[in-house]
């Protein structure tokens, strides 16, 4: 095994192990660092030996290829980590890219949804499927979705436990295993009830000595829940029948619109925050601009002063 593949291999098992990181993050975790190795080795040099020099002429090749910003600072962040990891393991003596400043993150606006068209899409999901379980099955994905505010992978991933005896709050596991309790507004209670039914149902017709599933939304996936990717798609079809543009809808967008419509209508951002599980408070104030950015859009669209005199 060579050395690279050593270091990248013991420090994803360790951010598993220790920091919580989600399968997802370890995959990018890995390419990236992957992708660093390579180019390493290709310049005759290997991860143990590396100099800042080295890593600055990396990040310069990736902006070269033409490599966004965020991909380049993801990139540099996966760098300083494995090198700061391998200090810490005593590997090396110091970490050649800690005082590297990265090239930053282009800071775009989060796309939301307007409340007509979330209404639509809600309703859109009730009629949406093939078989009443399956509209059933929809119909509590979105209203739990735009309810909570939960990132897809939490939603798809919910046990059936947290879900039983119509609760008024839902527990979610989020980002490194922490733990936050959101409440449910009465649509969302409602279309979880009616979904739990089903189940229940479902499951009470299994054969004698099959276990049933322990997810809230259980599918013959690997995982044994519903995949990110399959509601993704889900999503889209829910757009085009509800007559929004499935360019503007994914699951991201309903999550952007849970945050930025409670920020319209008086909620705290630091209220939103725990929602939202976010661990820094500068995530959370993207909204605040988000707000800011459609109070410009309406004066300028409908302030008298902004008119032309033809008009």
């Amino acid at each position: 095994m060579s050395d690279a593949h050593r270091w990248i291999s013991t420090f994803l098992d360790a951010q598993a192990a220790e920091a919580g990181s989600s399968q997802n993050t370890l995959l990018a975790y890995g390419r990236d660092l992957k992708d660093y190795a390579d180019w390493l080795d290709r310049k005759g040099h290997g991860i143990d030996g590396a100099s800042r020099t080295d890593v600055e002429s990396y990040l310069t090749d990736c902006d070269a290829q033409g490599l966004s910003q965020a991909t380049r600072a993801r990139r540099l962040s996966a760098i300083k980590q494995i090198y700061r990891f391998a200090f810490e393991e005593g590997w090396r003596p110091d970490n050649p890219a800690i005082e590297i400043r990265g090239p930053g993150r282009a800071k775009k606006l989060p796309k939301t949804l307007t409340t007509d068209e979330v209404s639509a899409l809600l309703e859109a999901a009730r009629t949406h499927g093939r078989a009443p379980a399956d509209r059933l099955r929809n119909t509590c994905l979105m209203e739990l979705l735009y309810a909570t505010g939960m990132r897809v992978s939490e939603l798809v991933s919910l046990p059936m436990a947290s879900a039983k005896g119509d609760p008024r709050m839902l527990l979610i596991r989020g980002k490194g295993g922490k733990e936050r309790m959101v409440p449910l507004s009465p649509p969302a209670r409602e279309a979880l009830t009616a979904w739990i039914a089903a189940r229940t149902e479902a499951d009470d017709a299994l054969p004698r000595g099959t276990q049933p599933s322990r997810f809230l939304f259980p599918s013959r996936s690997a995982e044994g829940y519903l995949t990110r990717h399959r509601f993704y798609i889900l999503i889209k079809e829910i757009a085009v029948a509800a007559g929004v543009s499935p360019a503007k809808v994914t699951p991201h967008t309903l999550r952007h619109a849970f945050a930025t419509h409670l920020l319209e209508n008086g909620a705290d951002l630091r209220a939103i925050q725990t929602l939202l599980g976010h661990a820094d408070l500068a995530t959370t104030e993207i909204y605040t601009h988000v707000l800011e950015h459609r109070l410009k859009e309406l004066v300028e669209t409908h302030h008298p002063l902004n008119k032309s005199v033809a008009d």
